[in-house]
């Protein structure tokens, strides 16, 4: 696990920054997809680079991990994250930490079968933690985290979505 001395500590100074500086943590962020060869496509933020692409089945190159797992995947690593930075400032100790994100899916709505609304039906995910601490200070500790998990937060309430269309 990272140094939890400097997680604390970080979490503690952003914390004052953003109390002293609300403005500080307002932004717009922007992440570039471009598609490169029929479905496969280069993800671009900051410095990272990296293909999301979808199976031979559907029609793809199966170069990379699909939207779908991208998804699952983000929602995963912000929650151990948020457990992670939580449990330093909150001076649980980790041994070990995992989270698994299952989902249910009817592939029909991709393809506009049967008026079957596309995207998840269920979704669920699993902590599995081992922590010299009481199960009181871990569940405290868990459910401080997922109250503040931005990607938890959503999948839980809608978020406005606009679209521009520009043609070159």
């Amino acid at each position: 696990m990272s140094d939890l001395k400097t997680l604390k500590k970080s979490h503690e100074r952003v914390k004052k920054l953003l109390t002293i500086k609300p403005e500080k943590g307002q932004y717009t962020t922007t992440t570039r997809v471009r598609v490169r060869e029929g479905t496969t496509c280069e993800v671009e933020h900051k410095q990272w680079k990296f293909t999301s692409d979808v199976g031979e089945m559907e029609g793809g190159n199966d170069e990379g991990p699909g939207p779908s797992v991208l998804q699952r995947g983000a929602l995963g690593s912000c929650l151990a994250i948020g457990y992670v930075k939580w449990a330093a400032y909150m001076d649980v100790p980790l041994k070990y930490l995992e989270v698994e994100i299952e989902a249910d899916v009817d592939a029909r709505g991709a393809y506009g079968i049967d008026d079957v609304e596309p995207g998840y039906k269920g979704l669920r995910y699993r902590v599995i933690i081992d922590s010299p601490a009481s199960e009181e200070e871990i569940m405290d500790m868990i459910e401080k985290a997922d109250k503040h998990s931005p990607l938890l937060m959503d999948f839980k309430r809608p978020v406005e979505v606009e679209r521009e269309v520009s043609f070159v």
